[in-house]
């Protein structure tokens, strides 16, 4: 009886994300209700309150979904024959890769309160997963750890923002290309060792 239980609620959990999505592009995030959602999701408002207390924390969750697509990822790239051992930004590609294909959502939400959320999640996220790669000690120790890991979320969360807002036609690989040129020259005497050369896409000449 339990397991099947927690069939049941994991697929209460899907149809509740599955409305959300649905119901952030044909409304926006901002006009939407917790009534919306469970019409939309065919569910009871006490099923949904005893998974969620709101539509934020509905929002919020759907993010664990990503942590876990980092985490492989980032293990996939660990395992990789030509992966440095010293490269902090194994999220990227990924990361990338998920924006784009849930890029009219992410619109849907910027300078709203969904967009808050989000950008806070996805900065959670990164931390975890640079905390992870960066080395024990860096070398000379003059930044304290914690700002690096600020430094690298922080400079993702511009690209990722420029991205959408100044050139949604780049690919996510052009886009991982520079941000990771740029990132992994500027942390290259910090974390030691030599990281891979990235190539210049052929995208970014036209970056103004």
């Amino acid at each position: 009886m339990p397991r099947e239980i927690d069939r049941r609620a994991a697929r209460t959990r899907k149809a509740l994300h599955e409305a959300l999505l649905a119901l952030m592009l044909r409304k926006g995030y901002e006009t939407l209700s917790v009534q919306d959602i469970i019409d939309e999701a065919d569910v009871g408002r006490s099923t949904f309150y005893a998974h969620y207390t709101g539509k934020e924390d509905l929002l919020r969750s759907g993010f664990q979904m990503l942590r876990e697509e980092l985490k492989e990822a980032q293990s996939a790239t660990r395992a990789g024959a030509e992966a440095s051992h010293d490269d902090p930004l194994g999220f990227s590609t990924a990361m990338f890769e998920h924006a784009a294909r849930y890029a009219d959502h992410y619109r849907t939400m910027i300078g709203g309160r969904g967009g808050a959320v989000t950008e806070n999640e996805i900065r959670l996220i990164l931390s975890e997963m640079v905390r992870q790669e960066l080395p024990p000690t860096l070398h000379g120790d003059a930044i304290p750890r914690d700002f690096v890991v600020q430094f690298i979320v922080g400079a993702f969360l511009t690209a990722l923002n420029w991205w959408f807002e100044r050139k949604p036609k780049l690919s996510p690989s052009q886009v991982d290309a520079m941000f990771r040129r740029l990132a992994l020259e500027g942390l290259s005497h910090l974390i030691g060792g030599e990281h891979r050369q990235v190539g210049r896409p052929a995208a970014s000449r036209d970056t103004d």
